[in-house]
C-alpha cells in the first residue's frame, strides 16, 4: 500500500510515559466516553466497553517528549497514539495496525481531514483482492457509512507535499484495537478518531515510531 513512500529517520524524539491506575477511566467513565453518538451523519452505537482492555480507553497520561505540544506521536510497538499536551502530559488513544501501519515511519504532517470519508483501495490491494475492484478510483470508491473501512473520520498524512498513503482513521471493529490486523493503516475507535479530529488542525505534525 505504501510502496515508494519511503522511510524517514526519526531524530530528536525522546518519549516515555507512565500511567497510574487512577488515571485509567473506570467502567462508568468509559461508558460516558464511548456512549452512543446519535447526531452523527451515520449514528454510532455505544461501544461495549466491558469487552475492551481498559489500557486502550482514551485517557490522559504523563508523557515526556521533546516534541512540541500538539504533535501526534504513534508508537507502533505499543499500539498507542499520543497527542502531546502541556506539562509533560498527553492524551493517549489505543490503535490497531494493519500491514500499512507498520510499513512507514518518520516525520510528516496531517495535510487534511475528512468527515465520513470515501474509501478507495489502492491498486496493490485490488490486485490481491479482486472483489474490491468495484471500489476503485475509477468507480468512485466506497461511499461513506458505518461499513466503510475508514470509519467516521480520516486524517491524511503527507510528507514533503506528497501523499504517503498513510491514514489515521476510525473503525467499528472495536476488537481490533491493540492488535495487528490484516489491512489498513492506523485505526482508532470511531469515538476516538472523532475526538482526535476535533483536537488537531490541518498541518499538525506527526511522528511515527
Amino acid at each position: 500500500m505504501l510502496k515508494g513512500a519511503g522511510a524517514f529517520a526519526l531524530t530528536g524524539v525522546l518519549a516515555g510515559c507512565t500511567t497510574t491506575a487512577s488515571e485509567i477511566p473506570d467502567l462508568s467513565a468509559a461508558k460516558a466516553l464511548y456512549g452512543p453518538l446519535p447526531k452523527e451523519r451515520f449514528p454510532i452505537a455505544a461501544l461495549p466497553v466491558e469487552k475492551i482492555d481498559p489500557q486502550y480507553y482514551r485517557q490522559t497520561v504523563r508523557y515526556r517528549t521533546k516534541e512540541p505540544v500538539g504533535t501526534i506521536i504513534v508508537d507502533t510497538s505499543a499500539f498507542f497514539l499520543y497527542l502531546v499536551q502541556p506539562d509533560n502530559k498527553a492524551i493517549r488513544y489505543g490503535v490497531g495496525l494493519g500491514r500499512a501501519g507498520f510499513s512507514w515511519s518518520g516525520r510528516a504532517m496531517v495535510q487534511w481531514k475528512r468527515k465520513w470519508p470515501t474509501w478507495t483501495p489502492p491498486a496493490e490491494m485490488i490486485k490481491r483482492e479482486p472483489h474490491l475492484a468495484k471500489y476503485s478510483h475509477e468507480n468512485g470508491g466506497m461511499q461513506p457509512g458505518l461499513k466503510n473501512p475508514l470509519g467516521a473520520r480520516a486524517l491524511y498524512i503527507f510528507k514533503d507535499g506528497r501523499d504517503t498513503l498513510y491514514r489515521l482513521h476510525g473503525t467499528p471493529e472495536y476488537w481490533s484495537i491493540g492488535k495487528a490486523v490484516s489491512s489498513g493503516c492506523v485505526r482508532l475507535f470511531n469515538h476516538d478518531i472523532i475526538d482526535l479530529y476535533q483536537r488537531v488542525p490541518n498541518k499538525t505534525p506527526i511522528v511515527v515510531m
